[in-house]
């Protein structure tokens, strides 16, 4: 395999940085069996730790010269620079293409990334959640998907396919105003208004998002919870705790309406993606939960939402398939 085809990707997380390769010519282009994972904090900086992969991976003999890249970052990219928060790596577009000699290097964000991955998923990558199948269709088929993902924060975007080529679309739509559908989630609504001020559907749906859900469920309900995180809610839950329960029912509720109104804002009618680290964790909840029936609950669009999927993605690297799939868009045969 010539050199001149491959690109080096890498997603960069707040503690991780994996890196692959891509064939820029293939179907199927991140390449699975090389796939490495390090500590950011192993580094001084993102060219380092990139040296250190083709360097230990011996890639650049196997395959030949590497000259280009793709890196998703967890942040903005601002001009030449990648800002993320509580980051020791400050990302610079220029200088890193310049100590890896690289003639060619694109900085995207790791949610756009998360969006292109959705072109290159095949069934066996997602599971459905709620019985709508999914037929992934090629490029040459228009296609407008939404792409929504709980983690430490909720990321959500979009991907066009029009004319053979993808366009990812990055939003800060978990930062629009919380819009709660019943009386219960209007007291929830009421004790984040107090704490929070404005609150957005991020404060609910993300990790920090379930224990705001838990300890306003507990302040109803006249119990302190204590400081509890994420997994002790959950953990909480599959024990049979009532309040841990009933917390991850409305996650999982709260989820599904903004995810069809996702749908109705993008008019992604083929399909809403599920991704981030705590979707996997959830996925039982998701599946036997009010997610599917508040994300048809639409009114008089409710029988068009009730034909689209809602798919959770359990791909274990979709900011990797992404970059390799903007590896394609950019130096494939066809860029």
């Amino acid at each position: 395999m010539s050199g001149q085809h491959n690109a080096l990707l890498a997603d960069i997380g707040g503690t991780n940085a994996r890196f692959a390769l891509a064939d820029c010519n293939a179907a199927s282009p991140l390449l699975e069996d090389s796939v490495h994972e390090f500590k950011v904090a192993d580094f001084p900086s993102l060219a380092d730790a990139a040296r250190h992969y083709l360097e230990q991976t011996g890639a650049q003999a196997k395959y030949g010269a590497i000259s280009k890249g793709v890196f998703a970052v967890a942040g903005r990219i601002d001009g030449d620079e990648a800002r993320i928060t509580n980051h020791p790596w400050v990302i610079s577009l220029s200088r890193t293409r310049d100590a890896l000699g690289f003639d060619g290097l694109r900085l995207v964000n790791d949610f756009a990334a998360q969006a292109m991955a959705v072109s290159l998923l095949t069934p066996a990558d997602v599971v459905s959640v709620g019985g709508v199948r999914w037929t992934p269709a090629p490029l040459s088929e228009p296609r407008t998907y939404a792409v929504i993902g709980p983690g430490t924060g909720l990321g959500v975007g979009g991907l066009l396919v029009r004319d053979g080529r993808r366009y990812p679309l990055e939003t800060e739509g978990g930062h629009v105003s919380f819009p709660p559908g019943t009386p219960e989630e209007l007291k929830i609504l009421d004790r984040l208004s107090r704490q929070f001020g404005r609150v957005s559907n991020e404060r609910l749906i993300c990790g920090p998002g379930l224990v705001n859900i838990h300890r306003a469920l507990s302040e109803i309900a006249g119990v302190d919870p204590g400081l509890l995180e994420p997994p002790d809610v959950t953990a909480r839950a599959a024990a049979g705790d009532a309040l841990a329960t009933r917390a991850l029912d409305v996650f999982c509720a709260v989820f599904g309406a903004i995810s069809g109104d996702l749908v109705l804002t993008l008019g992604a009618w083929d399909g809403v993606f599920l991704t981030g680290g705590l979707v996997p964790r959830v996925l039982d909840s998701l599946q036997h939960s009010g997610f599917r029936q508040r994300f048809e609950h639409k009114g008089r669009f409710s029988p068009a939402m009730a034909k689209i999927p809602t798919l959770a993605i359990m791909h274990p690297r979709p900011g990797l398939l992404g970059a390799a799939a903007f590896a394609v868009e950019a130096f494939g045969e066809k860029a």
